[in-house]
């Protein structure tokens, strides 16, 4: 108790003087949290594309092989990845047991025609002894007919030896289009039948990307239009629509969309590419796309207000083109938005306003 009365007394003493030195002191007025450059939103076209992902295919590949059975393959003539042109050989098979055949062919053949003419010789004269009344009418037409069916004999055999000429020239395995090689199974030595698939070709080295597009984005495609993807190695390759697919997956609700790609760059079949089709041009407003800040999965925008305070503004963004950005939502007339330092930036903030690049 004797230690607390005096410093009740002291506290008294004190209070008027404290009291007097707080009245006459003002609280600091907040200072600019950060230097930032402002800029107003742009009118601008921008195109409107719809981002997709799908796989890189063929669009038309062909499997090859020979059409006889039992013969073994001398030679193959090209690799994996060869570019070559309509009519090109390709692969070669043991002709030697062929070749006998054709020979032999040729000598039935000639065999024939031998055959025929000394049955029109016979022919002819039988006609004359009929004529004369040498012979009996039966002999005689049976010399006739010797003829006709010496000429079936000729065209058999004539026949046959076509035949012999085709299976040798089958030998010879030759690109039906031009294009270039995608896969080989052929080796030499190897016994064939007819249908076995020895090669395969990518007609005309054409591919084609095709995309899976939910209905609601597939409805906004058409032929004709651009499409951009980016190729394995960075660069953009070009390509054009070609067809839409006219029916959708009953489960999945999506559809496909085949695009066309004449220059695939380092693209190849059965890579998986990322892209866009370009559905079109038009205006929008539009903002540098610095002025952008992601937050919690949200966009926000900073608008400069009265007294150099910015206020966050949760916005709805679209396209994307050339530094801009498409501000669908929550902007309002020609505000000042942050385009430099809002990442750092608070609602509320009072900043200090400098020349953009400073």
């Amino acid at each position: 108790m004797k230690q607390t009365l005096p410093r009740v007394l002291l506290a008294l003493a004190l209070g008027p003087w404290l009291a007097a030195c707080s009245g006459d002191t003002a609280a600091p007025e907040s200072s600019p949290a950060l230097s930032v450059s402002v800029a107003l939103p742009e009118d601008r076209e921008l195109s409107e594309r719809i981002t997709a992902s799908g796989s890189v295919e063929a669009w038309e590949e062909m499997p090859l092989g020979v059409e006889i059975s039992g013969q073994r393959i001398a030679e193959v003539l090209v690799e994996v990845g060869d570019v070559v042109e309509a009519g090109q050989p390709l692969l070669r098979l043991d002709t030697r047991t062929l070749t006998m055949q054709l020979r032999q062919a040729e000598a039935q053949l000639a065999q024939a025609e031998a055959n025929l003419v000394v049955a029109s010789a016979n022919a002819r004269r039988g006609e004359r002894l009929k004529q004369e009344r040498l012979v009996a009418e039966a002999e005689a037409d049976q010399l006739i007919a010797g003829e006709l069916t010496a000429k079936a004999q000729r065209d058999t055999a004539q026949a046959q030896l076509e035949n012999a000429r085709l299976q040798l020239a089958f030998a010879t395995l030759r690109a039906p289009q031009a294009g270039v090689i995608s896969a080989r199974s052929a080796q030499p030595g190897k016994v064939v039948q007819a249908g076995d698939e020895l090669l395969r070709l990518i007609r005309d080295n054409r591919l084609e990307w095709r995309a899976e597009l939910a209905e609601a984005e597939l409805v906004k495609v058409k032929p004709g239009m651009a499409v951009r993807l980016r190729g394995s190695d960075g660069g953009d390759v070009s390509g054009t629509v070609r067809t839409v697919s006219p029916a959708l997956d009953a489960r999945r609700r999506t559809g496909t969309v085949y695009a066309d790609l004449p220059e695939p760059g380092a693209l190849r079949a059965g890579m998986y590419a990322a892209g866009d089709i370009l559905l079109g041009e038009r205006r929008v407003r539009t903002v540098p796309d610095t002025a952008i800040v992601e937050r919690d999965g949200y966009r926000y925008l900073f608008v400069l207000g009265e007294g150099d305070v910015v206020a966050q503004r949760r916005v709805e963004t679209g396209a994307r083109e050339n530094g801009r950005v498409e501000v669908r939502s929550g902007l309002e007339g020609d505000e000042q938005v942050v385009v430099a330092g809002a990442g750092f930036l608070g609602d509320g903030d009072r900043v200090r306003v400098v020349p953009a690049g400073n």
